[in-house]
């Protein structure tokens, strides 16, 4: 039987990401190439203003390359119509929700839209994948809530469901754990290390959360003002990755305990 975990969702062809404006271009990385597999999870870490949106911008073809190609299923993104890339990517950015009074239920069955009638009328196929979303992310009991009762925690939950729902190959999503608490931080990302396993769909997040990244992840990818390196945690822990994230004044990395320690 075919090994799936070795087929490649996405992969860079020597991208550059960053900023055309005018007649100046500024250029936030380059060289960029990296392959992302079925039923992996992986993160994209770096520090603060790295570029990290920049790069999920354009790897779901929000914000065009400066120059190089992105692949979804060994084809340029570039090439997708809207419809067509709704169908195997699916999105959870960290903009506000505009939809708040919609019921949970209503919100996750928004996931279906790639797939309805010009109406939006849900099929029996339609209400089986929002189902089966709400049953993954453990929220059936708040399927009759309205978005604007839950915690935060519960949102992201929802916003993770309808991407579920939406039934993609592919699901990323931009800093899923921000305004959480610890222990809600650890609980979705752990969610998403689920789902991945349980389901197939290859999952990129980007997160400042990088103890957390390298204990659950597959793959991470790790963006530095010098490069953008790809591989597994315990491979970059031992290339000394992590080290040349910071400044060494005030924290370090531990290799020992694969996590970062404040300097006394």
């Amino acid at each position: 039987m075919k090994d799936t975990r070795t087929h490649i969702v996405l992969k860079t062809e020597n991208i550059s990401i960053g900023y055309r404006a005018k007649k100046n271009v500024h250029v936030v990385s380059k060289d960029i190439n990296i392959a992302l597999r079925t039923g992996e999870l992986i993160g994209l870490v770096g520090g603060n203003g790295i570029g990290k949106s920049t790069m999920l911008r354009t790897l779901t073809n929000t914000q065009p390359a400066l120059s190089g190609q992105v692949f979804i299923n060994n084809k340029a993104v570039t090439t997708y119509d809207a419809l067509e890339l709704a169908q195997v990517l699916s999105i959870v950015f960290t903009e506000k929700l505009t939809s708040k009074n919609l019921s949970v239920f209503e919100l996750v069955a928004l996931g279906r839209q790639p797939y309805t009638n010009w109406i939006g009328t849900l099929s029996g196929k339609d209400l089986e994948q929002v189902n089966h979303a709400l049953k993954l992310t453990n929220i059936e009991s708040l399927k009759d809530k309205k978005c604007f009762e839950l915690s935060d925690g519960q949102l992201q939950k929802v916003m993770i469901a309808r991407a579920l729902a939406q039934d993609t190959d592919l699901i990323i999503l931009d800093e899923p754990t921000t305004h959480l608490d610890m222990y809600h931080k650890a609980y979705i990302l752990k969610l998403l290390q689920k789902l991945a396993k349980e389901t197939g769909k290859t999952i990129l997040f980007s997160s400042h959360e990088i103890d957390l990244a390298i204990q659950l992840c597959d793959t991470l990818i790790v963006m530095t003002p010098e490069r953008v390196v790809s591989d597994s945690p315990c491979n970059l822990i031992q290339q000394g990755v992590f080290s040349t994230l910071f400044p060494d004044d005030l924290i370090q990395f531990d290799a020992s305990t694969g996590s970062f320690r404040v300097n006394k």
